[in-house]
């Protein structure tokens, strides 16, 4: 079992960065994969990084793709989401998840435990 709290989101004007953390609760941090996706109002939610239960391996979305970086520290049982040059399109609640999978990482049905989502919101 594994519980998650994201923390860091806020309002930022474009251009601005924001880092996000996820903090694991539970023995096998370490053990899973963990992945970043956001929901817009009225949209589906979407992948966005995923990250090795190593941390060697990493994954993005296109959209994201050079402004955003994943990483994780197994040590403190938490992930982040690094997320630059932030656009208003990047406006969403960011959901952590984690999973035992390591392939097909963008698909929401792949992960087992979430968080509870954190608010970004990027002014123009």
């Amino acid at each position: 079992q594994v519980q998650l709290v994201e923390s860091g989101g806020g309002l930022v004007q474009a251009g601005g960065s924001l880092r996000l953390s996820c903090a694991a609760f539970g023995r096998t941090f370490s053990t899973y994969t963990m992945g970043w996706f956001r929901q817009a109002p009225g949209k589906e939610r979407e992948f966005v990084a995923a990250i090795s239960w190593r941390g060697t391996s990493t994954y993005y979305a296109d959209s994201v793709k050079g402004r955003f970086t994943i990483s994780r520290d197994n040590a403190k049982n938490t992930a982040y989401l690094q997320m630059n040059s932030l656009k208003p399109e990047d406006t969403a609640v960011y959901y952590c998840a984690a999973t035992r999978y390591s392939s097909s990482l963008q698909r929401v049905d792949r992960y087992d435990y979430w968080g509870q989502g954190t608010q970004v919101t990027v002014s123009s």
